[in-house]
């Protein structure tokens, strides 16, 4: 609680202002009989005694004065001009929430079509503690988000399915007052189930389906839908219609290559489609299939609303219109689902664009296409995400709207790009820096604008070096910092309850005394403590100096296995360690893994062989640890050229502040060591660990017996301490004859949760990207 706070709150829309007073400042006992004497209150002003317990001078000397202030401004905006809601234009009789220009999507001010340039974000439909299907956002929290949207001076927003009805409530409320409109582009959802499953998009049952999606959406945006309730879906009724707003339809998913390859091959000269409001050109049955139920959506909407907007389809790098000879992947440039094959009939008013995902590093081509990687920039710099951007530009007939665009700013690293641009391993900082570099980018290359994904953060997301080592049914319940897909928001749901309920890697000690976090032992000027949430276990280690000197924590995590030596450490010994952090002084640091319990050594070389297998790996308490790594790429074979399979190294630890508040704050800190130099401060990511649920307590069992997917339930994590500095040692528990005894370890436990708790933080990438959009583009 703030000692002091505002008094009085003052809050403006275009539709109406508050004051919200902190206080009961009306409560005045004192009132003269002649109290609507002319010049009463400024006499009382000037000569009421000063003082802060003073009730009667707060009400003559604030209070009255604020209250005249307030009602004479509300006599003088009472005859002032209302903001103007938004207004559609009509032709024919419809009426057009925008159109499609030469290079632009445009809207209607002042009865001209002027070019929009998107400056959006997309945003997801799930929250921690919750998976997508359980639409558990409220409406409070999108009317938040929304206002945090239009500050970002964004002006677009994209949702990928129907929201639940507190998403379109909140939606036509802010858009009542706002200053600037926030435009929606709405996706409707393909069934990919269903989809993968027929290999056919003409199947009855997956064409019926998509038609039944379209009209609901429709409908919805109208305020004219009662969904019943399906699992795994929005439901409810939807009565507020926001389609003044809606400024574009995109349909689909990104599109499965086989699938799509597979349904030409089916329909093999397929006639082109001629449609009311769309038709085709040379077109592949796919291109059939999205443009006839493009089509029907726009006869649907004009027929029972009479209204159009600009219409696409989801698209995305692997099914774009392009040949990419330098693609070491069959399946990313196999077959092409093309756009410019779709016109439009004069009887659509509002046109096509085209929508793509596109990001910096994926598929591998876009590393080494040479036209790609030696493109220069606008700024005169080699740019593969340039280089790209440009050639689509050139072999388009339409605007091209980039959908999704971003990296996230995650510990977990997924995909290099050859210049720097990759998918993880980002600070905030440098999310934000990469994220504007490539929104200019978009617009140098003449692009009508992109979408950054994305608005939040998504615990419940998997990415593929690292979905087989936790549990799939409870992502949402924990944070996996090792999974960049999950921290690709500009909005971060933090840990705890509120910001004064986590502990802030930042060489500071308040923080553990005022969560109340006891030492797990003392012994002079050595002591340790340990703590957890839903992201990272904490240690704290205070020692007499840690420059200069090896320190190695032990971790003791599932029983039955592990190292009985210390790596580097000759006349240590111990038993049952699976995992050390050695750290160098206040230079470096590095976890290193027990090597029969590493998930990575075990997944690439013993059942997949792709890396060189080794004798001992298999064996317990061999005597080798190896550094925790984890894959990036395959052995891929480009032009004829092999390259050999990719990993990098997980396990390096970085040193820094992990506190918010500091002008240094660097994200992927995972250790600070106090001013004084006498106090360590530790954050490990939970599946570093091997732990696959933390809000169950499972880890990674014994993997030669029970595979990668097997799982053990463990009771603590037991923790022991050896640091010397070549002369003198220090260990916990105490050494005995070269011996420390992994029972007297530190056994760290914690509460299982059903519930995480976490509260929201606007990163640092959110205020680059506001301030990018505040100056990039019409």
């Amino acid at each position: 609680m703030p000692t002091t706070f505002p008094a009085v709150i003052h809050q403006e829309n275009r539709q109406f202002e508050t004051y919200y007073f902190s206080g009961d400042f009306a409560d005045q006992p004192d009132v003269p009989n002649l109290y609507q004497t002319s010049g009463l209150p400024t006499w009382r002003k000037w000569t009421e005694r000063s003082g802060p317990d003073e009730e009667t001078a707060f009400y003559w000397k604030a209070y009255a004065p604020i209250m005249d202030t307030i009602l004479e401004r509300i006599h003088r905006q009472k005859d002032a001009p209302k903001a103007k809601a938004q207004k559609a234009e009509v032709e024919d009789g419809i009426k057009l929430a925008g159109k499609v220009g030469s290079d632009y999507v445009q809207i209607n001010q002042d009865g001209k079509w002027k070019d929009l340039t998107i400056k959006g974000v997309n945003m997801g439909i799930a929250k921690p503690g919750y998976f997508p299907g359980e639409t558990a956002i409220t409406k409070e929290e999108y009317l938040r988000w929304f206002k945090q949207i239009g500050a970002m001076n964004a002006n677009s927003l994209r949702v990928y399915t129907i929201h639940p009805p507190e998403f379109y409530e909140a939606f036509y409320e802010y858009n009542q007052m706002a200053e600037k409109p926030l435009y929606l582009f709405h996706g409707v959802w393909v069934n990919e189930e269903i989809f993968l499953k027929t290999k056919d998009a003409f199947a009855k049952e997956n064409t019926e389906e998509f038609q039944d999606e379209i009209k609901r959406t429709v409908d919805l945006i109208h305020g004219n839908a009662d969904i019943p309730d399906r699992p795994g879906h929005a439901s409810g009724s939807y009565t507020h219609d926001i389609s003044p707003y809606v400024l574009g339809w995109v349909f689909g998913v990104e599109w499965d290559p086989e699938v799509v390859l597979a349904t030409n091959e089916k329909h093999k000269g397929m006639k082109d489609l001629k449609g009311e409001y769309l038709y085709t050109e040379k077109a592949q049955p796919f291109e059939v299939w999205i443009s006839t139920m493009m089509d029907e959506a726009v006869s649907y909407e004009t027929s029972t609303y009479q209204w159009q907007r600009p219409v696409s389809f989801t698209n995305w790098v692997t099914t774009d219109l392009l040949d990419h000879p330098y693609e070491p992947s069959e399946k990313e440039d196999m077959v092409s689902v093309d756009p410019n094959v779709i016109k439009a009939t004069d009887q659509l008013h509002t046109g096509l664009f085209a929508s793509y995902h596109i990001y910096p590093y994926y598929p591998d081509f876009l590393n080494y296409e040479p036209e790609y990687i030696n493109y220069k920039d606008h700024r005169g710099e080699k740019n593969n995400y340039a280089g790209y951007l440009n050639d689509m530009k050139k072999h388009h007939t339409m605007p091209i709207v980039v959908a999704e665009f971003g990296v996230p700013g995650s510990r977990g690293l997924t995909h290099r790009n050859v210049d720097g641009l990759d998918q993880g391993h980002h600070s905030e900082k440098e999310q934000g820096d990469i994220d504007r570099r490539l929104f200019e980018d978009i617009l140098a290359e003449n692009l009508a604008g992109g979408m950054v994904f994305t608005w939040q953060d998504e615990w419940f997301k998997r990415t593929w070096n690292t979905m087989d080592y936790d549990d799939p049914d409870r992502r949402p319940f924990w944070s996996n910092a090792q999974t960049n897909e999950q921290q690709f928001g500009v909005l971060s749901f933090d840990p705890g309850k509120n910001r004064t309920d986590v502990l802030h890697v930042d060489g500071r000690r308040e923080d553990w005394a005022f969560k109340g976090i006891e030492p797990a032992f003392e012994d002079g000027e050595h002591s340790l403590y340990v703590s957890s949430d839903e992201r990272y276990v904490y240690v704290r280690v205070d020692t007499d100096s840690v420059k200069d000197k090896d320190s190695y924590l032990l971790f003791d995590t599932i029983p039955d296995q592990g190292q009985s030596t210390i790596p580097g450490v000759d006349d240590v010994k111990t038993e049952g360690v699976d995992f050390v952090l050695h750290m160098k002084g206040d230079q470096s640091a590095q976890l290193l893994v027990d090597s029969y319990y590493d998930s990575y050594y075990y997944h690439y070389g013993n059942l997949l062989e792709m890396i060189d297998k080794e004798p001992y790996a298999g064996k317990k308490d061999n005597g080798v640890y190896h550094p925790v790594r984890l894959t990036l790429n395959k052995e891929l074979t480009i032009q004829g050229k092999t390259l050999p399979f990719e990993s990098y190294e997980t396990g390096k630890m970085q040193f820094g502040t992990a506190n918010p508040g500091d002008e240094d704050y660097d994200s992927l800190t995972d250790i600070s060591v106090s001013p004084e130099g006498n106090m360590t401060e530790i954050r490990i990511p939970w599946q570093l660990l091997n732990i696959k649920d933390p809000s169950l307590k499972d880890a990674m069992g014994d993997m030669w017996k029970t595979g990668i997917e097997g799982k053990k339930k463990i009771d603590s994590i037991n923790i022991g301490l050896y640091e010397t500095d070549g002369k003198e040692s220090y260990a916990y528990p105490a050494l005995k004859d070269g011996f420390i005894d992994p029972d007297a370890f530190y056994r760290y436990s914690w509460k299982e949760w059903e519930e995480p708790t976490f509260h929201e933080r606007l990163k640092d990438s959110y205020y680059i990207l506001q301030e990018a959009y505040g100056k990039g583009g019409k």
